[in-house]
């Protein structure tokens, strides 16, 4: 079960795909954030979950809301994905799956990650928590609706 709506999202720090720390806090300086969940960089799947926010990344943005994928892929692996797909945001490497931990993303035994995507106000506050782990789009349009 995901992280609940109007409950805290607990801070972090992560390398993205060019090896730079980001913080829940600092992400969030510059308004709402989209975090999203995800479990394999360049596969089918991760790969239409993610170019949906690319797809939708202008739209986001003049609303005031930033984007960010995480999954437990390396940084070289983040690089490939983003550079193939024009991806416009970070992608966060948690290889030690201590974010996915206090995120409550982890599947079966941990072994898996679920498609989870917060919405997260700039006071911590998670304003959405979206599970679907079939219909890649639908983590889009449920951040579309909420906003």
């Amino acid at each position: 079960m995901p992280l609940q709506k109007n409950t805290t999202a607990p801070d972090f720090s992560m390398p993205d795909q060019d090896g730079v720390h980001h913080t829940l806090q600092e992400l969030l300086n510059a308004g709402p954030l989209v975090l999203f969940f995800y479990p394999k960089d360049d596969s089918p799947g991760c790969t239409q979950q993610a170019c949906s926010f690319r797809d939708h990344y202008a739209e986001l943005q003049a609303s005031g809301v930033s984007v960010a994928g995480v999954s437990r892929d390396k940084a070289s692996s983040h690089t490939a994905f983003r550079d193939k797909h024009r991806l416009p945001y970070p992608l966060l490497t948690d290889t030690d799956g201590s974010v996915h931990k206090a995120y409550d993303v982890g599947g079966i035994f941990g072994f898996l990650t679920r498609r989870i995507t917060y919405l997260i106000g700039e006071n911590r506050t998670i304003l959405l928590a979206h599970e679907d782990n079939l219909k890649m789009t639908s983590h889009i349009q449920a951040v579309l609706q909420q906003l």
